[in-house]
């Protein structure tokens, strides 16, 4: 139990509802993204089959993937979030990700 009480300090969260609220919303936002990821690829006509040609072309669809879920994953975690209201949390969540990732000048006043 102590673990949950340095990751409260460290989030500045006050009660364990939040954070379970927290832990929902991140288990929520993953199921979700990766549910649309392959509806998204297919959106775009990129199918699997057309990488099993090329040599490390697995990899190369699975990095697809992954980049694809990256900005689903982001809205969709601000999107529940919100429904939860949790939306401060996850904003700085958010701006601090995606400055440790160089994209600082999003975030520049």
């Amino acid at each position: 139990m102590n673990y949950l009480k340095k990751l409260k300090n460290k989030w500045g969260i006050k009660s364990n509802l939040q954070l379970l609220v927290i832990f929902f919303v991140f288990g929520l936002t993953g199921s979700i993204s990766m549910k649309l990821t392959s509806p998204t690829l297919s959106f775009f006509n990129i199918q699997e089959d057309f990488f099993t040609n090329y040599l490390l072309g697995d990899f190369a669809y699975i990095f697809l993937k992954i980049i694809i879920i990256f900005p689903i994953y982001q809205i969709l975690l601000l999107f529940f979030g919100l429904i939860f209201f949790q939306f401060n949390f996850f904003w700085k969540f958010e701006k601090k990700l995606l400055s440790k990732i160089g994209l600082t000048k999003i975030f520049k006043k």
